[in-house]
């Protein structure tokens, strides 16, 4: 597994986290003879803490959430995924890697394959709203995303 860091800055319509990094996990989960990683990356995401709440894709329009952080895993397929806002990296990610988002990090899907399963989680209890880029009350969501508890862990560990 290959772990890299990511430092997102505000870019005014886009808050980011003010404190933590996106964190790119390449090869974190393996890809099964099928070609999915999507039970693996299950098993990953109950070990770490993060419950899996969807099987689905990415929005084709800059969001965020502001109240949790959240964990995005490459079930099948591939896909470009932009991070951050309008200016960010856009990252290519494929089956078996996983992506942690602090709370308030943007992040809207490019371009996918048509295979692509997202596996998505969130810490236990979290509230996920969904806030497209430029709406609400900016103040109030910087604080908000400031405020997010600690996720279970600050990263994933690999399941032995």
């Amino acid at each position: 597994m290959k772990i890299e860091t990511i430092r997102l800055a505000d870019s005014g319509e886009v808050p980011n986290h003010p404190r933590w990094s996106l964190i790119l996990y390449t090869r974190a989960a393996p890809v099964d003879a099928s070609g999915t990683a999507t039970a693996a990356l299950d098993a990953l995401f109950d070990a770490n803490g993060w419950p899996v709440s969807w099987h689905d894709g990415i929005y084709r329009f800059t969001h965020f959430h502001s109240l949790t952080h959240e964990a995005l895993g490459i079930g099948a397929g591939s896909a470009r995924v932009q991070f951050g806002g309008e200016s960010g990296p856009i990252l290519a990610v494929a089956a078996g890697d996983a992506v942690l988002l602090p709370s308030g990090t943007g992040h809207k899907l490019i371009e996918a394959s048509s295979d692509l399963i997202v596996v998505g989680a969130y810490p236990p209890g979290a509230d996920y709203d969904l806030v497209r880029a430029g709406e609400g009350d900016a103040d109030q969501l910087r604080r908000a995303i400031a405020a997010a508890p600690s996720p279970p862990c600050r990263g994933l560990r690999a399941i032995p």
